[in-house]
């Protein structure tokens, strides 16, 4: 290791991809009624009541995670001064103390989109400030071993994909998105971020595989090949228009958690007064948008009170919640 710092040594470790299988075989099953269960926490800032107030929504949702592996998987994209492109790292450390008060063994992970280095971008983004041994529970899940899962049913061009290990076999996989819109599919919420899980390693970067596909197919097709799933989404500060990079900040005050990321996506819609029922990737996922949206339970703040109109590129108009 002469020559290397810590990062460079834990960057390469990292490289050398392997195909892999999972010891246990992941299968879809019927989501419940628990798990169609929103809860919408109004948030204001990034403050310390964030630990409380997450603890207190895990407890809602009565998630038994003692002695399982957890996954927290945030949004990290680029990194620009006083933009909202990265869910904030405080939120992710909050998350993190709260799985593990309910004893989990909890890691975090992101497989960017672009090829940057992702420790420095998670250093420019306050990760290594704000989270305590950050690189010591942190795998780039580009470079990550890989396993090919088998799409039952695709709604993509793919048959299979190659998916980092560590989001295939942890016990549960904690997708951490900013509510952002888009300006390929409309919103980017908690289901578009189970991209950060398909491995760069394999594919490169921008993951254009993804998009030659079909990128609301990909979607639905990820959000089924990873059933053990949980959404905390930032919409403390999120990002309108011409998001997930280039839109601009939109405070909206709210942090919204639930056990099924199509249900938690839907109520997010509703927030950023977003028609769930035209975002096509939900209609791919789910079927029926209207029946999923009959089958949540919401609790918390009344979206009513925290509905907060997020502006949309032109050419997106049509999806406006009337």
């Amino acid at each position: 290791m002469a020559g290397l710092n810590r990062r460079e040594f834990l960057t390469g470790a990292a490289a050398g991809l392997a195909l892999a299988g999972c010891s246990r075989r992941r299968a879809g099953r019927p989501v419940t009624e628990l798990e169609r269960l929103v809860s919408v926490l109004r948030q204001p800032d990034y403050t310390q009541d964030l630990y409380g107030e997450l603890r207190r929504v895990l407890a809602e949702h009565r998630l038994d995670v003692r002695g399982k592996r957890v996954l927290l998987k945030p949004n990290l994209v680029e990194f620009e001064p006083d933009s909202p492109i990265n869910t904030h790292p405080l939120l992710v450390d909050a998350a993190l103390e709260a799985f593990r008060e309910l004893g989990a063994e909890v890691s975090i992970g992101e497989g960017p989109g672009h090829r940057r280095n992702t420790l420095d971008m998670a250093e420019a983004a306050g990760y290594f400030e704000t989270i305590p041994r950050f690189e010591e529970i942190f795998t780039d899940l580009n470079l990550d071993r890989v396993t090919e899962v088998r799409l039952a049913r695709p709604q993509s061009r793919l048959q299979s994909i190659y998916l980092a290990q560590r989001a295939v076999c942890c016990d549960l996989l904690v997708s951490m998105p900013k509510m952002k819109t888009h300006h390929w599919v409309g919103a980017t919420l908690s289901m578009k971020n189970l991209f950060g899980t398909v491995s760069g390693g394999v594919y490169g970067w921008p993951k254009n595989i993804l998009h030659c596909a079909g990128i609301p197919g990909c979607v639905a097709d990820l959000y089924h090949a990873l059933p053990r799933h949980f959404a905390i989404v930032d919409g403390i500060v999120g990002m309108e228009g011409n998001g997930p990079i280039q839109g601009t900040p939109k405070r909206s005050g709210v942090v919204v958690a639930g056990g099924d990321l199509a249900a938690v996506d839907a109520v997010c819609c509703e927030i950023m007064s977003i028609d769930p029922r035209r975002i096509e990737y939900l209609q791919m996922a789910v079927g029926d948008v209207e029946a999923l949206a009959g089958s949540i339970h919401q609790i918390g703040e009344p979206i009513a009170n925290v509905r907060t109109r997020f502006d949309l590129l032109p050419e997106w108009s049509g999806i406006r919640l009337s």
